[in-house]
């Protein structure tokens, strides 16, 4: 019993970081989806390159840092919050790093 609550931790730990990452994710992408003035610069790549990478990377990373966790120090609830911190890592370095397309501005 106790390893289907574990498991299923992992699992809810997976689908909430992917959530997390696309929501921090989504303001930035607004630029291309919207493509700016007159939709010039629309570039909707972010949706089906970026957005599913994202969504991969922000399930992936805290599951693996919660199982490597989880099996060294055999502890849930430490795994828990070396996951998160992880998860927060992971998307502070997502929004470090990643930026869209910005058009420069035209000066008249």
């Amino acid at each position: 019993m106790r390893e289907e609550r574990l498991g299923c931790a992992g699992i809810l730990l997976a689908a909430a970081g992917a959530v997390v990452a696309v929501l921090a994710w989504a303001p930035k992408a607004r630029v291309n989806v919207h493509g700016g003035f007159e939709g010039m610069h629309r570039d909707l790549s972010v949706l089906y390159i970026d957005l599913p990478l994202i969504a991969a990377g922000g399930a992936l990373i805290p599951l693996a840092a919660w199982l490597l966790a989880l099996r060294v120090l055999r502890r849930p609830w430490l795994a828990a919050m070396i996951a998160s911190g992880a998860l927060a890592l992971g998307v502070w370095g997502l929004l470090a790093w990643w930026t869209p397309y910005q058009p420069p501005e035209v000066m008249y």
